[in-house]
């Protein structure tokens, strides 16, 4: 078994329930080849350095897999046979790796997506809780600003020279 890695360019007009039925397809390819998925990575839309099919932009998606040249050979194919696939590359990352070692690393890499989501929704949660907190803070320095602002109906004492 080959650990590969495949970075395919998607058409940047595609609906995204489409192009979840376009990973759905990939992913469903490489489980029928025998393959094992390790990643998928969605790099999102990025401005493409020259003009593919009329198109300035496309959506880039990295995959990371094992499997035999039959399960590459498949899924460029059905890459090739899509009309929403506008490029593709497969590269080869390890020559010789064993099934175990590779379900071992999807298990990490899933593990370590779910601590990294984590993560991020704990970030956003202490930002939420920052900017209550300035608002808070905001509003009691201007209400001290208006009450200094505030003409005071007393009159001021003279001082005694």
């Amino acid at each position: 078994m080959r650990k590969y890695e495949t970075v395919f360019i998607s058409d940047p007009d595609m609906s995204d329930q489409a192009r979840e039925e376009l990973l759905e397809r990939v992913k469903s390819i490489i489980d029928r080849e025998k393959g094992i998925l390790l990643d998928i990575d969605e790099w999102g839309l990025k401005k493409l350095s020259y003009e593919i099919k009329k198109k300035l932009r496309g959506y880039y998606v990295c995959l990371t897999y094992g499997g035999t040249g039959a399960l590459v050979t498949e899924l460029e194919r059905n890459f090739r046979l899509s009309d929403f696939i506008m490029k593709f590359m497969t590269i080869l990352i390890t020559e010789h790796v064993t099934e175990e070692s590779l379900k071992q690393e999807a298990e990490e890499a899933k593990a370590a997506t779910q601590e990294e989501a984590a993560q991020e929704e704990e970030a956003a949660s202490q930002e939420a809780e920052e900017a209550s907190t300035e608002e808070k803070n905001d509003t009691a320095e201007e209400d001290a600003q208006e009450t200094e602002a505030e003409p005071t109906s007393e009159p001021a004492e003279e001082s005694k020279e």
